[in-house]
Order: C-alpha cells, then sequence, then structure tokens
C-alpha cells in the first residue's frame, strides 16, 4: 500500500529541481526497469509495483531493502506513474556519478538546443547504440532525467554520461579537436572520412546550430537532400551522421 507522501514524492520528481536536490529519476515499466536493476552504473533506490511482478523478480530484487520494495495496486500506479498508461511498475533510481569529461582520443555528440525530452531520450539510445559513451548538451536542452526522457532512452541514459556545458565556451577551450557541425549547407557526409576522434554537433531541429558556436566549428557537413522534406528528425540524422562516419 503506498502512502500519500509517498504519492507526493514521486510526482514532485516529475520537477527538475527536486529530481537534482535528491540526485535520483524514475523510470517506470518492466522491460526499463529490469534493464536499469541490471546495470552496475545505477542504484535502485524505492520501487512500487503490483504484486505479481514483485513475485516474478525476486531474484533481481534481491539487494534492495524490504521497505524500498512497495507492492501496490493498479489503481495506486496510475496515481504515481508518469505515463499514460501505467506498466507493472515505477522506479526511482539514484543519478549515475559523472566521470571527467574527455574530449580527447574519442567521439563526442554535443546537442546544442535540443528541448524536446523525447528527441533527447532517442538520441541517447543512437550514442548508445554506436558505442558513444558522453553527450554534452547545452543548459537550453531538455534534462536527460526527465521521466519521458528517461523513458525515451530506454536505459541508455546508465551508460552514456551526460553533461552540460556551455557549447561555445567548450569549443573555445578545445584546440586540436575537430568539430563537426550538421546543417542544410555543409559538405556532403559521404565525402568525410571515417573519424576515431571529434565533436559532431547536433543543433535545435527548427533552428539548427546557434551562429556563434556554428563559427568555431571546423567543418559543416549534410545529408544530402532528394526529396522536398524541410528538415530531418535531430535523432534521426544524428544516426545517419554516426552511421557514416563512425568506423
Amino acid at each position: 500500500m503506498i502512502t500519500k507522501s509517498q504519492v507526493k514524492y514521486i510526482q514532485s520528481l516529475g520537477q527538475k529541481k527536486l529530481r537534482e536536490e535528491e540526485a535520483v529519476f524514475v523510470a517506470e515499466g518492466p522491460k526499463i526497469v529490469n534493464e536499469l536493476i541490471a546495470e552496475k552504473q545505477v542504484v535502485l533506490q524505492q520501487v512500487f509495483a503490483v504484486s505479481s511482478w514483485i513475485n516474478n523478480h525476486r531474484p533481481l530484487l534481491k539487494t534492495v531493502a524490504v521497505d524500498n520494495i512497495v507492492s501496490v495496486e493498479d489503481f495506486e500506479l496510475e496515481k504515481i506513474s508518469f505515463l499514460q498508461t501505467p506498466h507493472e511498475c515505477l522506479a526511482i533510481f539514484k543519478k549515475p556519478a559523472l566521470p571527467a569529461l574527455q574530449l580527447k582520443g574519442t567521439v563526442t555528440l554535443l546537442l546544442d538546443g535540443i528541448q524536446d525530452p523525447g528527441n533527447m531520450g532517442t538520441l541517447l539510445r543512437i550514442a548508445d547504440w554506436f558505442g558513444i559513451g558522453q553527450v554534452v548538451c547545452s543548459a537550453d536542452s531538455a534534462d536527460a532525467f526527465a521521466p519521458k526522457c528517461v523513458q525515451a532512452s530506454m536505459g541508455s541514459i546508465a551508460r552514456v554520461a551526460v553533461f552540460y556545458r556551455d557549447p561555445e565556451q567548450l569549443a573555445a577551450a578545445t584546440s586540436g579537436i575537430p568539430f563537426y557541425a550538421a546543417t542544410l549547407h555543409g559538405k556532403p557526409i559521404g565525402s568525410f572520412p571515417k573519424i576515431e576522434e571529434g565533436v559532431i554537433v547536433i543543433g535545435n531541429e527548427s533552428k539548427g546550430v546557434r551562429e556563434a558556436l556554428l563559427a568555431r566549428c571546423d567543418q559543416q557537413l549534410t545529408i544530402p537532400r532528394r526529396g522536398s522534406a524541410e528538415s530531418l528528425n535531430a535523432a534521426v540524422a544524428t544516426g545517419i551522421i554516426l552511421s557514416h562516419l563512425l568506423p
């Protein structure tokens, strides 16, 4: 049985400020919760689930204190869920510790003004798919630990380190590492060789990469357009770019 104070606490985690103060995030549904529990980078703090899910996952929950495993009814799950259709379980995890940001010898995604949480989560999932372990975001990008973003990342939030930095200052302070900006008027992506080091800049879908940051990039690249669509979804474009640039 869930208490009123627990309901209020979970609902408060919909706010970025509270998530940051508590250093936690929320994930929902068996697939993502199971995957995150199995990850060493994150620690399960509390889980609220229907009894059937709890009974079927006793081995997975063996390291969790009994008081932190709360059996709830479906109608109670609806009160705390951030999903339109709640599904079996909701879990609160501690945020993973961030390593030092290291641009040398690696490929990094830099997200400039990606404001949609679903897009942000999908971009983290794409980064994870291509083995990119760190993503840098501008301050006006969506919070990577917002519930919708966590859901869209499908567990990748535990494996991809997300940093929030001023992108212009980062570019200005970085020497010897190429910055590649995705634009509509750059060189065709097929003309670039494979890379093992660099920063790939993905801009806001409607505004693109901000001018001050674009001016600090070494190269502009584009995915050649054959049809009449005005632009590509940022996540789709990133997947295409990474498939061409990474070895």
